[in-house]
């Protein structure tokens, strides 16, 4: 009795398509003589997204040991993390469902194979860790050098917003009219007044 292999395909975009993940899938199947169980298919779904729909779909499947194998194009179509794909690996041994990642040519139902995959997952995302350091270190650079982070203040006529205060406009009307949030007339309003404060202090 030939065995049954899950086959699963993600791409992160609407531009790209699974076609090509598919046929060379399918084609690895057929090779081996695997019956297809069924194709799930995330399109459109990022990797680091944690509800993936197909992927969800593939893991109570997999609970309910409805095939023998899974098969993936590139385990990073599969995992969003190698704590994930560790995770999704002992659940497959759990219920005894091999794991076949086809351009890595790694087959867990082999040791050899089982013990590649751990490094090759460990080593993507100590990748990731360096890339999220990196970016953190910039960050704090910045932060030292005196740099602002985040979105610019938004910039307001404050002879416009005098107007319109004049003229017994709202603050909702102000925001509106000046295209800002309102926090941000308030704002100025309120430092408007704190300056008033201060000048006749002084005099």
């Amino acid at each position: 009795m030939n065995k049954k292999a899950a086959i699963y395909c993600r791409v992160s975009t609407s531009e790209q398509k699974t076609d090509m993940q598919l046929n060379d899938l399918r084609k690895f199947a057929t090779d081996r003589n695997l019956s297809i169980y069924q194709e799930y298919v995330d399109n459109a779904v990022s990797g680091s997204v944690k509800k993936r729909p197909a992927l969800d779909k593939l893991m109570e499947d997999a609970s309910k040991k409805r095939f023998d194998i899974v098969l993936c194009w590139r385990f990073d179509r599969f995992a969003r993390s190698s704590k994930h794909l560790v995770e999704a690996l002992h659940t497959f041994k759990h219920f005894g469902i091999d794991f076949i990642s086809y351009n890595e040519n790694i087959d867990t139902g082999s040791p050899l194979g089982e013990a590649m995959f751990t490094i090759i997952s460990a080593m993507a995302q100590l990748e990731r860790d360096i890339i999220r350091e990196r970016v953190k270190a910039g960050l704090r650079n910045a932060v030292n050098k005196g740099k602002r982070l985040g979105r610019p203040k938004a910039l307001v006529d404050i002879n416009k917003l005098k107007e319109m205060q004049d003229k017994g406009y709202s603050l909702r009307r102000i925001a509106v009219e000046l295209k800002v949030n309102a926090s941000t007339i308030y704002r100025h309003i309120n430092n408007n007044a704190v300056a008033k404060t201060l000048v006749t202090a002084r005099q």
